[in-house]
């Protein structure tokens, strides 16, 4: 019942708000990025297009142009960062929006139950990293729920563009373009696929032109540094490890390699098993005579299942990004065929071992069995049949 269901919506959100105003209020701020995000954008708002002199007290500038407007703006409202409490009303106001399109994109998806969806709001750490930390993962995860409510709905076009502005403030978002992919190419072949990538890569270089004008080298080494090597410190999933291992080149290339083969595998035993496979899929959908119709519980399974197995083989996992998925988490739990005790027994399992500071090898080695369970269940998701007339010539 959509009426039912966004009455109970609305009574989350407004609960939310309560809440939200109450930590502002109430729970001292903590500083971490927000005076070096400031520091960055101060550079490049006075004039200096070459990234490799954006630094901030943290260390250089490492996430693209559109996280640059996003905080430059909040530079400018904030009178250069100093009224922090004004900036935690902003990011009230983001914290809202991405609930409230987290909620949108479940209700679309119709998987959860709705009583579910209070999950959505019972996590200290998300409400932390929010109001009280001011990270840009809140800014990429809003945008990255605005794209999926527009893919669901059909609107192509306009979800590519915004999950390209999404990758414009945070790499990340970047876990989700496999599944992207699939389903442009079930919804047109390849002629399809390739016209929406050439959107998102013309708004990626547009964003980035004064700065790829000036030295992309520069640009593209900060804004996109797949060699990164992470401070042993703040690692929530791999804290058992010994920091030698941590920060070795043959457990980043053995992540990449399990991530690689991790995506193959479900989209050849999950996402295309109505095709006969991932080979067979592209095959048959290569040069459509007409669109597909591609289902609202497809598009958002296969994005968010995408995202999934990017955190599960994530060389490091910080407490801000949990926002990479939390939102997801009652979706990707009732979309696979176990008990909702079971369900919830995962879900807390994760809110409870994000909730440890610091991290510690138990916590650590229970995320990733978690994990490994959920991704473990996702290859035997229950998708949406294909429509007859293509089943029927695929047989």
């Amino acid at each position: 019942d959509s009426g039912f269901f966004w009455l109970f919506a609305l009574a989350l959100l407004a609960g939310e708000l309560c809440l939200g105003l109450a930590i502002i209020w109430r729970v001292p701020y903590t500083e971490i990025d927000w005076e070096a995000y400031m520091e960055e954008v101060a550079t490049i708002l006075g004039g200096d297009f070459d990234y490799a002199h954006a630094k901030g007290s943290t260390g250089p500038l490492v996430y693209p142009r559109g996280f640059v407007l996003v905080y430059a703006a909040l530079h400018h409202v904030t009178g250069g960062g100093v009224n922090v409490r004004l900036a935690q009303y902003v990011f009230l106001g983001l914290y809202l929006a991405t609930t409230a399109l987290a909620l949108a994109v479940h209700h679309e998806a119709r998987v959860a139950p709705p009583w579910s969806l209070a999950l959505l709001c019972v996590s200290k750490r998300m409400h932390s990293i929010y109001m009280l930390r001011l990270f840009n993962d809140g800014v990429a995860s809003l945008l990255v729920y605005a794209a999926l409510l527009l893919l669901a709905r059909g609107r192509w076009a306009p979800g590519c563009s915004a999950f390209s502005l999404a990758v414009s403030v945070k790499m990340n978002v970047l876990l989700l373009a496999p599944a992207l992919f699939v389903l442009l190419w079930q919804r047109g072949g390849a002629r399809f696929a390739a016209a929406h990538i050439v959107l998102c890569a013309a708004i990626q270089l547009t964003l980035a032109f004064p700065y790829l004008a000036t030295s992309w080298r520069s640009y593209m080494a900060g804004a996109f540094d797949l060699s990164r090597v992470f401070i042993h410190r703040w690692t929530v999933n791999f804290k058992f490890l010994p920091e030698h291992i941590f920060v070795s080149k043959r457990l980043a290339a053995a992540l990449l390699a399990g991530h690689a083969v991790a995506l193959l595998a479900l989209a050849d035993r999950a996402w295309c098993r109505d095709y006969g496979g991932f080979v067979q899929f592209l095959r048959a959908r290569a040069s459509p005579l007409r669109l597909e119709a591609v289902p609202a519980p497809r598009v958002v399974i296969l994005m968010l299942g995408a995202n999934f197995v990017g955190i599960c083989f994530a060389r490091t996992l910080h407490y801000q990004f949990y926002a990479w998925y939390f939102h997801s988490l009652p979706l990707v739990l009732w979309c696979i065929p176990i008990p909702d005790v079971a369900r919830l027994f995962l879900f807390l399992s994760v809110e409870s071992v994000w909730n440890v500071y610091p991290a510690t090898p138990r916590s650590s080695l229970t995320l990733l069995a978690v994990h490994a369970a959920m991704l473990a269940c996702l290859f035997i998701v229950r998708e949406p049949p294909l429509p007859s007339r293509l089943r029927k010539h695929l047989d």
